[in-house]
């Protein structure tokens, strides 16, 4: 038996047993000439039970989350440098890119630093200039990250206009108050808590990096 035929079977029990149980409470009453009022208490005891059981399969049903799903970004896949990096900066992110693009569900990376873009990869939006917005401000402002899961109920999404235009979901991870490493994903509800430790790792690797550069 699959995965998938286990984990239906387990959500059939409460409906089998229920409709099972119901059935041979009604055989066993149709089957006795005189009821006692022991057994007509343990019968209506049984009919609760039954119920229940009834009940929270349906609720179950009811309550059954929809998996996200995920959408072909709109865009052309690269890599882009800021000019004027050093290659140790530019090795650095571009290895703490790749371990964020190929360990997590980010499908694109935007690095700002002091005014400008220092590294777009993975879908490439069409504008390539950062235009600080209010949730970037307080990001950098507070040094705290904001984690926008689903963007289709966040207004403010059209501050980020450097990503692909049908992002679902995305981090916005502060480089101390200097900057915001921005990474953004195609399915909603798709970071899970691993995925957020592991990029605000990197990304606090990368504040430090940038850190050290900027005071040669």
């Amino acid at each position: 038996m699959s995965r998938k035929e286990e984990n239906q079977f387990i959500q059939n029990l409460p409906l089998v047993a229920g409709i099972l149980g119901g059935f041979l409470l009604m055989i066993n009453r149709l089957s006795t000439p005189t009821v006692l009022d022991s057994q007509a208490r343990s019968d209506a005891l049984g009919v609760i039970l039954c119920a229940m059981l009834l009940l929270t399969s349906i609720l179950l049903r009811q309550i059954k989350s929809v998996p996200p799903q995920s959408v072909t970004l709109i865009g052309k896949e690269g890599m882009e440098f800021a000019t004027d990096l050093s290659e140790t900066v530019k090795t650095e992110l571009a290895w703490a890119s790749h371990l964020i693009l190929n360990n997590t569900v980010t499908k694109s990376i935007v690095i700002y630093y002091q005014g400008k873009i220092l590294l777009r990869r993975g879908i490439l939006g069409e504008k390539n200039i950062v235009n600080v917005g209010t949730i970037l401000q307080r990001v950098m402002t507070t040094q705290k990250p904001v984690y926008l899961v689903d963007l289709k109920h966040y207004p403010a999404k059209i501050e980020f206009d450097y990503l692909p235009d049908n992002i679902q979901g995305l981090i916005c991870l502060p480089l101390q108050n200097q900057g915001a490493v921005i990474v953004a994903t195609n399915i909603p509800r798709s970071y899970t808590k691993q995925d957020e430790a592991w990029i605000e790792g990197i990304t606090e690797k990368i504040a430090l990096t940038l850190q050290q550069s900027w005071r040669l």
